[in-house]
């Protein structure tokens, strides 16, 4: 049961929170709150904070001011170790902590036992049909025999998200999932995530990125931080916008919408 001020459809509500470290201020008064199947990108530049209010979402850090939920818990309030297996988290902090010899499909089935590395206990058939369905709904599962450390960027980023999914988490969350890609290896992923957003079963999802051209169509909402502070929150159309994005990156935007997909550039003049 949510707890009293927080509605059973909220998955994510940070009520004025703050990170600080030392004398450094990563977030301040965040107010954000994210509701069951919405689909969620947080935009900012380099050091806005995007990173931090996502370790926040995943109980992976501690506001020192305010107060978050996530998924009707309070951090500070709860085992993390409850709840962190209801969130999926995919992103490089992660995929750092992989050992390059990991059997690919060892690396997606062991997420269902919430451990990085082999699982020492013999895994069950579903758990192999559950990482083989995953890896073939990301264009992988001719690499499930592979060791890890032998793909590429873009065939790692894709393992990565399909072993986030492998516990059925009830929130997805992707730290620049798209970061260091080339062209090609970034359009196979958004398109991935296009399809992921358009599953009425998917998890609710948080995309954090500084490009938007990798926001994939599908995504319903965005926050844009500046310097640990929101910009804009809301519909995704209405916080898309020059006026919003200027303000956000610190110069003159343009942007365009194409074909479901957005593109930012350097206003003229």
């Amino acid at each position: 049961m949510a707890p009293v001020g927080v509605h059973e459809d909220v998955v994510i509500q940070l009520a004025g929170v703050g990170v600080r470290r030392g004398d450094a201020r990563l977030l301040t008064d965040i107010d954000w709150s994210v509701e069951l199947d919405e689909r969620w990108v947080v935009l900012g530049p380099n050091g806005a904070g995007k990173t931090t209010l996502l370790q926040i979402a995943g109980a992976q850090l501690h506001p020192t001011a305010g107060e978050a939920h996530v998924l009707g818990e309070r951090i500070g309030g709860v085992n993390v170790f409850d709840l962190r297996p209801r969130v999926g988290f995919a992103s490089a902090a992660v995929a750092n902590h992989i050992p390059p010899g990991e059997c690919v499909l060892d690396l997606v089935m062991s997420a269902g036992y919430a451990v990085l590395g082999r699982w020492r206990e013999p895994y069950q058939e579903t758990d192999r049909a559950r990482a083989r369905m995953l890896l073939r709904r990301f264009g992988v599962l001719d690499l499930a025999d592979r060791r890890f450390g032998t793909l590429s960027e873009g065939e790692r980023k894709r393992v990565q998200i399909a072993r986030a999914l492998m516990a059925d988490p009830e929130l997805m969350l992707l730290d620049e999932p798209a970061a260091g890609l080339d062209l090609g290896g970034r359009e196979a992923l958004v398109g991935h995530l296009a399809a992921l957003a358009a599953d009425p079963d998917a998890p609710t999802l948080v995309l954090v990125t500084h490009h938007v051209e990798e926001i994939p169509p599908g995504f319903t909402h965005a926050l844009l931080l500046r310097e640990g502070e929101v910009v804009a929150a809301g519909l995704l159309g209405d916080v898309l916008t020059g006026e919003s994005l200027s303000a956000a990156f610190g110069l003159p935007l343009r942007v365009d919408r194409v074909g479901g997909r957005y593109f930012a550039r350097a206003a003229a003049g």
